[in-house]
């Protein structure tokens, strides 16, 4: 007997095994239509696969989130079959689904141009129409390679060997005469991939992500479940390509990039203005909520890492140096051993706990130049990190805590969609797995005390410990992820770290990794983009430009412009010979959120006239009001009544 239980809390009952196509058609003919796969006790499976025994289960349609991910799946699917229709010899090796979209890596001859993308488009949607069933075939493993030998697959055959164990059997999905390696689960047809998908651009990628491999040509598209999902991801990307921190970091005289240093960031005058600013907006809050700040070095022993887990699990991104005594170090990619250093000089009681001790640290960790993304991604950075070590009873409390601190602070920025995710144990871990329990449950429980909900991301936590990331959403609907929150017993005990109890015994601390913006200079850029550069007036790098209709008002400008200085104002003066109409459009690409116009009449009455970004009007102010007035506006949230 066969029980499913279905969302809506009924049960059908079957005498032997039905598949999800049959439960579907035995609802309604509607669901039958538009089923596109099902999640059998939380797993999503073919339509075509059959439930056994009892199950709860849910049929997935188009509405639902799990669509798009068998959408995008089965575009890269149906991508690679027109590739290889249009340009027979080429060879497909990966192609997954994506955030927003799907991939596939493809070893052909001649590179593709932009015009091919629009032919492979125009193959695509004859794929579709031809509404090829998608079956799932089960090879066996000497076969699969034998075949895929045939076809002059040798990546295939290479995924097949290096990845399916001897005696497995092998996964296949085809579609019409072609064929993948492939887990699944897809949709039952071409027909049901719909036509609302759009290649967007090219790119290298080398095989298997390895620089000493073969470079092949990856082709990125998007896909969605509706015409208007597509229209509106589209809409989104030419608003963030209006919103580039790159090309706004250029007119704003931010920052620059050049090639003497990948991935480090050339930081201009009014660039790290913004970027002291978060410093000192950091700084504060830290000291409020009893951070004590220290500093440690940029380059340690080896033998640190080593002591630590880093050298095994994360020395592949480290940038190395030897030194002429035959010593080898690193530079730091992560601050926590360093501030480890620091909490075991001395003596600590249990009546020290919690020390919550901070850092600005610089941190180097190597990423593949083609990853490279202006602030988005470097190889340089720096990190707002803390460690607070506490007791394990300090643990949760000291949890709900830093949670608090961090959302409060994106509110300041003006986040107020915040997701968080919890990530538990990865593969490559260090520390038993009893440590690992109490080391999830508390970040959990600190949550659903709290009231969070929480999203999952299973196996992603840090090799040390499990992790909180904290999703922002910008003002066009992107997701960032920024702060952090890990819990860790591992690392006390690898390098020693201990605090004496009332008893007199020595105990190993909890010790809490914590970042609140992540990156500085990844939240700088998200933060251009957030305002189209449009900051805030307390985070402008400049807050007013003073500038004189003619060279007869220059005396007065210079006087506006100190009295503006001394409300403690950042404020720069334009006294060049140009027409004031240039000034204005000048510094309204620069983003100048207020521009103090003086003419004569102002220079007689001492007022000045207020221009805001993106207005078209100005405001006639007397200089004290107008001063007083963006002083108040230019505090920092920290400091407003």
């Amino acid at each position: 007997m066969v029980s499913i239980n279905l969302p809506d809390g009924s049960v059908r009952r079957y005498d032997s095994p039905v598949s999800g196509a049959k439960l579907a058609a035995d609802i309604g003919p509607g669901l039958a239509k538009a089923a596109l796969a099902m999640s059998v006790d939380g797993v999503l499976k073919d339509l075509s696969a059959v439930i056994e025994g009892e199950s709860e289960v849910r049929l997935i349609t188009a509405r639902d989130d799990e669509a798009l991910e068998l959408i995008r799946h089965d575009a890269a699917h149906v991508m690679a079959q027109a590739v290889q229709e249009l340009w027979p010899g080429t060879q497909v090796t990966i192609g997954p689904a994506i955030e927003n979209g799907f991939y596939y890596d493809f070893a052909k001859d001649e590179p593709f141009t932009p015009e091919d993308l629009e032919k492979i488009e125009a193959r695509m949607r004859e794929i579709v129409d031809r509404d090829l069933p998608l079956v799932r075939e089960v090879w066996d493993r000497d076969k699969a390679i034998r075949i895929f030998g045939e076809l002059g697959e040798a990546y295939k055959q290479e995924i097949i060997r290096d990845i399916i164990p001897e005696g497995e059997e092998v996964s296949i999905y085809r579609q019409g005469d072609w064929f993948d390696v492939c887990r699944g689960p897809h949709l039952p047809s071409t027909g049901k991939l719909g036509k609302h998908f759009k290649l967007m651009k090219l790119a290298g990628a080398y095989w298997r992500g390895d620089s000493r491999n073969a470079m092949l040509q990856r082709v990125y598209g998007t896909a969605w479940a509706t015409k208007e999902q597509l229209r509106d991801y589209l809409t989104m990307l030419e608003e963030a390509e209006k919103r580039d921190h790159r090309r706004l970091g250029r007119e704003m005289d931010l920052f620059h990039f050049q090639e003497e240093a990948p991935g480090a960031v050339f930081w201009h005058p009014k660039g790290w203005t913004l970027f002291r600013g978060l410093i000192d907006y950091m700084r504060e809050r830290q000291e409020r909520a009893g951070y004590v700040e220290i500093n440690t070095p940029s380059v340690m022993d080896r033998a640190l890492w080593e002591k630590s887990g880093h050298w095994e699990k994360f020395g592949e991104n480290m940038f190395l140096t030897r030194t002429e005594d035959d010593r080898l170090f690193a530079l730091k990619p992560m601050n926590c051993p360093g501030g480890i250093q620091v909490y075991r000089q001395g003596i600590t009681s249990h009546r020290d706990l919690p020390r919550r001790i901070a850092e600005f640290g610089k941190v180097n960790r190597y990423e593949p130049s083609g990853a490279l993304h202006g602030l988005m991604r470097v190889r340089e950075f720096t990190q707002d990190d803390a460690h607070i070590f506490c007791t394990p009873e300090q643990m949760e409390d000291e949890c709900r805590i830093v949670v608090d601190l961090i959302m409060d602070i994106y509110r300041d920025f003006g986040f107020d969609n915040v997701r968080i995710k919890f990530s538990d144990r990865p593969e490559k871990r260090i520390g038993s797995d009893d440590i690992w329990d109490k080391l999830e449950s508390a970040l959990k429980s600190a949550l659903e005390h709290m009231g969070h909900d929480y999203g999952y991301n299973p196996g992603e936590g840090a090799f040390y410990g499990p992790k909180l990331e904290f999703v922002l959403r910008d003002a066009i609907g992107r997701d960032w992820q920024c702060g952090t929150l890990q819990v860790d017993m591992n690392l006390p005990e690898r390098l020693d770290a201990h605090y004496i109890d009332e008893h007199g015994e020595k105990r190993r601390p909890v010790m809490l990794h914590r970042a609140l913006f992540g990156s500085l200079e990844r939240f700088a850029g998200i933060l251009i983009e957030h305002y189209a550069g449009n900051l805030p007036l307390w985070l402008a790098p400049v807050q007013v430009v003073v500038a004189p209709i003619t060279n007869g008002q220059d005396a007065y400008a210079r006087e506006v412009a100190d009295v503006m200085r001394a409300a403690g104002l950042r404020v720069e003066i334009d006294l060049r010979n140009e027409k004031i109409n240039y000034k204005i459009r000048e510094h309204s690409k620069a983003k100048i959120p207020v521009i103090g116009v003086v003419g004569g009449r102002e220079a007689e009455n001492r007022t000045v006239a207020l221009r805001r970004l993106g207005g078209t009007s100005q405001e006639i102010v007397a200089l004290d009001t107008a001063t007083g007035r963006l002083a108040d506006e230019a505090a920092s949230p920290l400091h407003r009544a």
